[in-house]
């Protein structure tokens, strides 16, 4: 868990050591943002917990880790084996493919890949984490649709094929023929620390931020007006995995759809002024159109390894830390997200994170680790 971030409701999601102790999570994903940080939080709260990736690795949360490559279904089964005691399911992984077919065939497969694997498991529960693209659509037909928002749990599914539906469908039609529980969460942007995931903005930036500083460049905000002007919201990643633990120890929050962001609301026109203050800079003059951060960033490779070198820094490649893309694309939208909470608040789901110090607090990480200038 990253330092100085305490929820609002510390007891959320507490159980009782008798309870805990026949409670054996399984992370699929385990490496990941939502998975690291949902690993860690069930070992705080006495868990048992086996974690499972494509590799094997050394995780200080887990029990147990099983390496498990889920798009092959007889090798994905010889290793969830040793997964036989597994009681709760935390699907966190997904696979990128060419195109959005392809999408829904790899990632369908992984989520029926799993369960067949545990078909000897005594599972109760399973939680299957997604995200916008479920009001927003896929990576293909991505917010060329103009959703309500907020988003609504109970908005109809958009038209075409999305992965999202498709490890819904699967997660749905083995929890009715084993008799399991299931949650869906739904985050917005994530923000958490884990060096090497690609979807995570607030590296991103203070990579962006970092290099700045050391060449004068301004700090400009490099997305559309739209989004640099519209009430937003983001996801810490610590809230997701708080809303996990609630739902597995939640019985009235069984086999429901959970949004899950922060709790506040913000605009880019306030939170990059926040950012730039943080690292001492003064936010650029916005142009009035996006500079993506791929085309502004393609000298990034040399200039980190200068910013390293002077700094002492741990040696990671700009390509480890930023996904410029992902936040070209988050930033780059031009209509309006921002997403309710109502499925979880009306169950008593109250926990409440800042988003600045979301930011902050990764931004402290990275100095603590040295991967970016104290």
């Amino acid at each position: 868990m990253l330092n100085g971030w305490q929820p609002v409701r510390p007891e959320t999601g507490k159980v009782s050591d008798t309870m805990s102790r026949k409670k054996v999570a399984l992370i699929v994903g385990a490496t990941g943002l939502s998975g690291s940080y949902t690993g860690r939080l069930l070992k705080d709260n006495g868990w048992t917990v086996v974690t499972a990736s494509r590799s094997e690795v050394a995780l200080e949360f887990s029990d147990r880790h099983i390496a498990a490559d889920l798009t092959d279904a007889g090798a994905a089964k010889q290793a969830l084996a040793a997964a036989h005691d597994v009681t709760h399911v935390f699907f966190c992984i997904w696979s990128m493919q060419a195109n959005e077919e392809e999408n829904v065939r790899v990632n369908s497969a992984m989520v029926r890949n799993l369960f067949e694997g545990l078909a000897e498991a005594p599972i109760k529960y399973a939680a299957l984490v997604t995200g916008l693209k479920h009001y927003l659509g896929s990576f293909d037909d991505y917010a060329k649709s103009k959703p309500y928002t907020p988003f609504l749990e109970s908005s109809p599914r958009l038209p075409g094929p999305n992965f999202y539906y498709a490890q819904e469908d699967v997660l749905f039609e083995y929890a009715e023929k084993r008799g399991f529980a299931w949650t869906v969460h739904r985050p917005h942007t994530m923000i958490g620390l884990v060096i090497g995931n690609f979807m995570n903005m607030a590296v991103t930036l203070a990579c962006y931020a970092t290099i700045c500083k050391h060449t004068g460049r301004p700090f400009v905000y490099p997305g559309s007006p739209e989004q640099y002007n519209a009430a937003t919201d983001v996801t810490d990643t610590r809230i997701l995995a708080e809303q996990l633990l609630w739902s597995a120890t939640t019985p009235e929050a069984a086999n429901t759809p959970f949004n899950i962001v922060n709790g506040d609301v913000f605009r880019w026109t306030w939170l990059w002024a926040q950012i730039a203050g943080y690292f001492g800079l003064e936010p650029g003059e916005y142009p009035g159109h996006p500079t993506p951060l791929q085309e502004q960033m393609k000298d990034a490779s040399a200039i980190w390894k200068e910013i390293v070198a002077k700094h002492g820094l741990e040696d990671y490649l700009i390509e480890q830390l930023a996904s410029w893309w992902h936040s070209d694309a988050d930033l780059g939208r031009d209509i309006e997200c921002f997403t309710d909470m109502t499925n979880s608040r009306t169950l008593g789901f109250d926990a409440y994170q800042s988003t600045p110090q979301s930011f902050f607090d990764v931004f402290d990480e990275l100095k603590a680790r040295k991967i970016i200038p104290a």
